[in-house]
């Protein structure tokens, strides 16, 4: 059975790769690369579940919310969103 969300030991290694400060754990950025790292295994999940539905439409609404965030990113910060975008190597 896949375990659709991220182990406790990912999770905190993504948080220290990303945050901004000692105590960050949910900041626009920690939030983004979190997301973008549910997206990632979810996706691989579902090329080899092709007809798991409920995946994919809680994929969609992942989607959704990493682009509100970095729309939102883009505008308050420019320079913090373009270092984000290439570091977790999206294409936009």
């Amino acid at each position: 059975m896949f375990n659709m969300a991220l182990t406790l030991k990912e999770k905190s290694k993504t948080i220290e790769k990303f945050r901004t400060h000692e105590k960050d754990t949910g900041s626009g950025e920690v939030q983004i690369a979190l997301l973008t790292q549910q997206i990632n295994e979810l996706t691989e999940h579902l090329k080899k579940n092709l007809k798991d539905n409920h995946s994919r439409r809680g994929l969609l609404g992942m989607v959704a919310q990493r682009k509100k965030l970095l729309d939102y990113f883009r505008e308050e910060s420019p320079k913090r969103y373009n270092a984000l975008i290439k570091k977790l190597g999206l294409k936009r």
